[in-house]
């Protein structure tokens, strides 16, 4: 069993993940086609074993999370790069996903994030979020702020994570980096928010909120005076709202909305589409939270087409609705018609084909 081959195949053709799974040849994601390893033979039960063990280095707490809950996260180097490896489980055998993270992250401004982004930065407090799908880019995004504020701030960065993916340097900034998990930096998500206040930290960051208890502690560290930054597994702006009110009992909810009317500055809301010309291309959404969005949140039903509407209306702000992104890729040739019609639902097919023609006009405007 070879593993460093399938590493150093992976690397060669710049794949994202490696999968390894019982029965199957090491299989690589490629722009998100899955691509086969020919020259490998199948991998077997005793080669799963034996990556579990390449993987897990003997490392009793690690080996204990894995056979007590049938899952681990942990991270791992091989040569330049860093592999944020999850192990699982099926018919009693390891099942291995390798996520590659090269050590050089891409420059800011080639990863089309919208520039309010970087601006908001800026904020002395408040709650910034990044959200999206599983493998829409929320990580890259995340470390592109947390590098751009570490080259252009003087501020001390504090980072929960699980596991930890980038490896940054302080620059400008002071950093630290803490990995969440059983004998690892942290326990919980919540216990190292909690710990942060105590830690003079002008910047949090959190890999991923998830629950309640780190939504509270969040909060509570913005409302003290510090800004934080963090993600959710949400779709949309819209939906990044209604799962954060729900995750507090019904009696809860309006002192909530409240919260975080004042305190949500910003939510970033993305999608990876393969793009024509065969590289992924971002889609943001973007919210700023200003006094018309902050009175929506606060009403007593949140309504998802206000908010969106609401973020229509703002684009003067920085807002960007997901529609306007569509349209401007699909204008831009970076995507197809029926790629930008796939992410949205039938109702919005006419409000895109408008925005496209009016984009289209206002190009040649400017042309001529």
């Amino acid at each position: 069993m070879n593993i460093d081959k399938i590493l150093d195949i992976a690397m060669e053709k710049d794949a994202s993940d490696v999968h390894m799974i019982c029965g199957n040849k090491p299989i690589l994601r490629i722009t998100r086609d899955l691509v086969e390893i020919e020259e490998m033979k199948e991998l077997t039960e005793e080669d799963m074993v034996e990556v579990y063990d390449y993987l897990v280095k003997g490392n009793v707490d690690k080996d204990e999370v894995y056979h007590s809950t049938k899952k681990l996260d942990l991270s791992y180097e091989y040569k330049d790069i860093r592999l944020r490896v999850n192990i699982s489980s099926s018919d009693e055998i390891p099942t291995c996903t390798l996520r590659l993270i090269k050590n050089e992250l891409p420059p800011y401004e080639s990863l089309g994030i919208p520039d309010v982004v970087r601006r908001m930065t800026y904020q002395p407090q408040g709650l910034i979020l990044v959200t999206g799908k599983t493998n829409s880019g929320k990580s890259t995004t995340l470390n592109s702020m947390i590098d751009y504020i570490n080259e252009n701030q003087n501020k001390k960065i504090l980072t929960l994570e699980n596991p930890i993916e980038y490896k940054h340097h302080s620059k400008k900034s002071l950093i630290v980096q803490k990995e969440v998990g059983k004998g690892r930096d942290a326990l919980t998500f919540s216990d190292g928010v909690k710990n942060s206040l105590r830690e003079d930290c002008d910047i949090l960051v959190i890999g991923e909120i998830r629950d309640r208890t780190t939504m509270e502690a969040a909060i509570e560290m913005a409302e003290s005076g510090h800004l934080v930054v963090g993600t959710l597994h949400t779709k949309s702006c819209a939906e990044t709202i209604d799962r954060m009110i729900n995750f507090y009992e019904v009696r809860d909810q309006a002192s909530i909305k409240y919260l975080l009317s004042a305190l949500l500055k910003l939510v970033v809301s993305q999608r990876l589409l393969k793009g024509t010309d065969g590289s992924l291309v971002l889609v943001p959404e973007v919210m700023v939270v200003d006094n018309i969005v902050a009175g929506i949140i606060r009403k007593e039903k949140l309504s998802v087409s206000e908010i969106e509407d609401a973020i229509q209306s703002n684009l003067e702000k920085g807002s960007i609705g997901l529609i306007n992104s569509l349209a401007e890729l699909f204008v831009e040739d970076r995507i197809t018609l029926e790629q930008a019609k796939s992410q949205i639902e039938e109702k919005n097919q006419e409000i895109l084909n408008r925005t496209i023609m009016q984009l289209r006009i206002k190009k040649g405007t400017k042309n001529n």
